[in-house]
């Protein structure tokens, strides 16, 4: 990893924005501000959040601190979220935020970051061997525990064979999560673990192709999947669906995507981890105005960066598990509206749940 970091070149050529200074608008106070905000998220392939959660709570809280901030995408393309990252910096933000693609990339664009004297943040996922001053995400070992723990409440006590579908392995919350769901699974002595892989960059293509063969390779013999998050699941889902024992078998989740509480209301998938994103780019947005206005921001823990033997100063939050007796929660939130989860063949469940 070190030497790919390494060779990673900062191009100066230009590079179309989804949002050119995306979140910006911070009109007269955003003048005063002692500097500016750039924030990196990662696609929108790997999960729907980034732009319909992220990015306008992202640019609702600066603009409402009056803080100036230009918020783009990468789009999954570690080159372009490095030509974003150099314009950026050359552009005058003193603090920049990422959501990285791969932690040597990540480290990269955080080396240029320090060298011109910008103060950097992970946004969501650490960047191994990187040299982020504070990082903002959820703790992801508890979501692979509330997984695990989800997947068990599911299954019940019977002998099964359960797969893991794992997240990208360049990933560090996708070690994370399956950390997690295996501290909790592998004592378990019920359960006989027959298959596990990781599906590179999230895609939920790949994931369906191998979850097929593992499906194929175990005869069927799956009782319970272990998949890290709602679009990995939603792939379980359409090949179970394909061999007739769709709702038979448990399926995890993550997100709490509309897509994933509509597989859960229709009793596809047996639960998804909640991770109320409003509390994370609230979380962010203060930490990097403190860090804008010149002031110490507020941290509750720190992380271990064990590649890069140190501990990052951290803002951990709380997730939560969502089965189909507190999607609900969901809703009321406004996390999801009501009206793009209760369609057709998922308004009764709603209906029946209080759901409107």
């Amino acid at each position: 990893m070190t030497a790919l970091a390494a060779s990673l070149v900062f191009s100066m050529a230009a590079c179309g924005s989804d949002d050119s200074g995306g979140g910006g608008g911070g009109g007269g106070d955003a003048a005063e501000a002692a500097g500016k905000v750039g924030v990196i998220l990662p696609d929108t392939a790997s999960s729907a959040r980034w732009e319909s959660a992220d990015r306008p709570l992202l640019e609702a809280a600066f603009e409402e601190a009056g803080v100036e901030a230009d918020i783009q995408n990468a789009q999954g393309d570690a080159q372009r979220m490095a030509t974003i990252a150099e314009q950026m910096i050359t552009g005058g933000v003193t603090v920049l935020a990422i959501t990285n693609l791969d932690s040597a990339s990540g480290a990269a664009i955080q080396r240029q970051a320090e060298q011109q004297g910008v103060q950097t943040i992970d946004y969501d996922r650490l960047t191994l061997g990187g040299e982020s001053d504070y990082y903002v995400s959820f703790d992801n070992t508890e979501v692979g525990r509330l997984q695990g723990e989800g997947l068990a409440q599911c299954l019940g006590d019977e002998p099964a064979n359960i797969a893991f579908l794992n997240g990208s392995p360049d990933d560090n919350n996708a070690t994370l999560f399956s950390e997690g769901a295996h501290e909790v699974l592998d004592p378990m002595t019920q359960y006989t673990q027959v298959a596990e892989q990781a599906v590179p960059e999230w895609d939920n293509q790949q994931a369906a192709t191998i979850f097929e063969q593992m499906y194929t390779q175990a005869g069927g013999d799956i009782q319970g999947v272990l998949a890290a998050n709602d679009g990995l699941a939603n792939a379980v889902i359409s090949i179970l669906g394909r061999n007739n024992v769709a709702g038979t078998v448990p399926v995890t989740g993550q997100d709490a995507t509309t897509e994933g509480l509509q597989n859960i209301l229709a009793g596809n998938q047996c639960m998804t981890v909640y991770k109320p994103i409003e509390a994370e780019a609230t979380a962010l947005a203060d930490l990097a105005v403190a860090l804008v206005n010149g002031e110490s921001p507020e941290v509750d823990g720190e992380v271990e960066d064990v590649e890069g033997g140190r501990t990052v100063p951290a803002v951990l939050l709380d997730p939560v598990s969502v089965f189909r007796d507190n999607v609900k929660q969901v809703v009321d939130d406004g996390f999801v509206d009501a009206a793009d989860l209760c369609t057709g063949e998922y308004a009764a469940a709603c209906t029946e749940l209080g759901i409107q």
